[in-house]
Formats: structure tokens, C-alpha cells, sequence
């Protein structure tokens, strides 16, 4: 088996452990995905695309650590290389920004404050571990490369224009 095709399985695993039970499954439970109450139309509009969107980056981010980094986002099988392609170019962290759009999304959509406070619950936890795990493992397997990369664009509020690195 190739190398990438493990790293697609080991993506795809990933993917089902984490990102679909934190967005997917655990706000399922709080929520049972039944809106509370009267919400106003561009609310609920908002939150939907915030799922879609969401959703879409979360996707595309999988996709980038399979090709461009031959490995996945799980700390037990990190990537060969750094990802600084597709939407990684604009933040360092869109996976991160992706789970949280879509459980906010969902409070959005759903009129439910439960979800907006454990979408926030969920980005303290993402950025705390980002901060002292993720960033400090980049930096050493990385080095001058993640620096450079780390300097020019931001972690969490993607830049407008996309970083290209040397060029």
C-alpha cells in the first residue's frame, strides 16, 4: 500500500474519530438538531452557510494533509511535509476554524445558545492545544520553514490574500 493511501485511511479515520463526533455527533446530543424556538430567517441563513462553508474547508483541509503532506492531522501520524497549500495559505489553523464555524452554525440555525457556548468551549480547547502542542511539534520537525510560515499568516483569522510563500 502507498504511502498516500494510508495516509487517506488514516485521514479518513481521523476524520469519523474526530471532527464528525466533536461537530457532528456531540452537538447532535445537545441539541437533537430541532431549532428552539422562533429564529430570525438571515440567522438561521448565516448559521447554514456557516455549516456549508465550514464543512467545505474541512474537507479540502483533510484533502491538503493527504496529498501536499503525506500523513494526516492526527499527532500519531503527522504529515512528511508542512502544508502550506490551498487553505492553508490564508490560516494556519483551518481545520480548527471549520470545526468551530459549523457548531456555531449550527446554534446559529438551530436558535440554540447551548451550541454557541460549547462551539466556544471547543475553539478555547483547539487554540490551548494548537498553542502548546501543535505549534512547539511544527517548530522542531520544521524548523525555518514553519517560522517563516508562522510569521506571515495568522492562526485563527484568515488573511484576505493568500500567502505565497518565496514567490
Amino acid at each position: 500500500m502507498s504511502e498516500e493511501a494510508r495516509a487517506a485511511i488514516g485521514s479518513l479515520v481521523f476524520f469519523l474519530v474526530a471532527p464528525v463526533v466533536v461537530a457532528g455527533l456531540v452537538p447532535w446530543l445537545i441539541n437533537g438538531w430541532e431549532t428552539k424556538g422562533e429564529v430570525w430567517a438571515p440567522v438561521r441563513v448565516v448559521g447554514l452557510m456557516l455549516v456549508i462553508v465550514g464543512g467545505g474547508v474541512l474537507a479540502h483541509s483533510f484533502v491538503r494533509f493527504v496529498r501536499d503532506g503525506i500523513g494526516t492531522p492526527a499527532p500519531v501520524a503527522p504529515t512528511k511535509h508542512l502544508v502550506v497549500t490551498g487553505v492553508y495559505r490564508n490560516v494556519r489553523n483551518p481545520m480548527y476554524v471549520a470545526v468551530i464555524a459549523v457548531i456555531i452554525g449550527q446554534g446559529a440555525l438551530f436558535g440554540d445558545v447551548g451550541l454557541i457556548v460549547y462551539g466556544a468551549v471547543v475553539g478555547l480547547a483547539m487554540a490551548t492545544f494548537a498553542r502548546l502542542y501543535e505549534e512547539p511539534a511544527l517548530l522542531r520537525d520544521h524548523g525555518a520553514e514553519y517560522e517563516e510560515y508562522r510569521a506571515n499568516v495568522p492562526g485563527w483569522l484568515p488573511r484576505l490574500r493568500p500567502w505565497r510563500g518565496d514567490q
